[in-house]
């Protein structure tokens, strides 16, 4: 039997992430081949994930990075299935640095094909399955291009935010960061009117209708008051027309031309666990 020394368990703990005591096994079950105790490592993160595949993985940490030029962001979640693993820092770390690479790709197929450290994106997920003994999958993947684009982490890594702004201007991190908030604590359906998809105002209008049936209105007036109500829904419910949660007299559009009177709010994208 070849001899293991602690530098090669040290050498695969760093390269796998995994438990000191299931790196020594690899290497002993691979006589010290290297290369084969990966591979002993990544079976054993199958048969785990085969195992946990129908388990809820609703936890877990949602990170956003935006580029050096400010132009195009990304959010990914890395979802498990404790609490206890998502504020483990070595999980966090991990979910930092898959964000990162996630920023060179335009969807999560194409991120999930991705080398990282010599393995695929995926293949490194099915790693940690085994290594952690969680379902661990990408849950959300999002990206968000514009003139500036901004974020924001609530805390816990619970939410993730990116707004993207009309251009660069004086303020524009700080607007963005407040716009993003807005999003992060409000949850808007849509950017603006515009975004508000039909079945969702079919609906709001049909319930608004039979509220009024309940309340004895007339039937000729049921249409007119229902689009009152849609408005009102429009401003509870799309980012722009939202009160600003720092400044209620105002909305979130009135807000960022206060930061520069052509400024506009372009997008936004937003994921969350749980």
């Amino acid at each position: 039997m070849a001899k293991i020394t602690a530098a090669e368990v040290n050498k695969l703990r760093k390269t796998t992430g995994a438990g000191m005591m299931d790196c020594k096994k690899a290497l002993v079950e691979a006589e010290g081949d290297f290369d084969k105790a990966i591979e002993i490592l990544r079976k054993k993160g199958q048969k785990v994930a085969a195992k946990r595949a129908d388990r809820d993985s609703s936890e877990g940490a949602a990170i956003a990075k935006v580029n050096a030029d400010k132009t195009e962001g990304v959010i990914i979640s890395l979802n498990c299935e404790t609490d206890f693993v998502a504020k483990n820092d070595t999980f966090v770390t991990l979910a930092n640095d898959l964000a990162d690479l996630a920023l060179k790709y335009d969807n999560k197929e194409a991120f999930l094909a991705a080398d990282f450290n010599g393995m695929t994106v995926q293949d490194k997920l099915t790693e940690q399955t085994g290594v952690i003994g969680e379902k661990i999958e990408i849950g959300g993947f999002e990206k968000l291009s514009a003139p500036f684009v901004g974020s924001y982490i609530h805390a816990g890594n619970k939410i993730a935010v990116l707004t993207g702004l009309s251009a660069a201007v004086d303020g524009a991190e700080a607007a963005a960061k407040d716009v993003a908030m807005q999003a992060a604590a409000m949850n808007p359906v849509a950017l603006n009117e515009d975004g508000v998809d039909q079945s969702v105002i079919d609906k709001e209008i049909e319930i608004a209708k039979d509220q009024l049936r309940q309340e004895g209105k007339p039937e000729a007036m049921l249409d007119n008051i229902a689009k009152g109500k849609l408005k009102r829904f429009f401003k509870d419910n799309t980012l722009v027309n939202q009160a600003f949660i720092k400044d209620n007299k105002q909305s979130v559009a009135d807000y960022v031309k206060s930061v520069n009177a052509d400024l506009e709010v372009t997008g936004f994208k937003r994921v969350a666990l749980g």
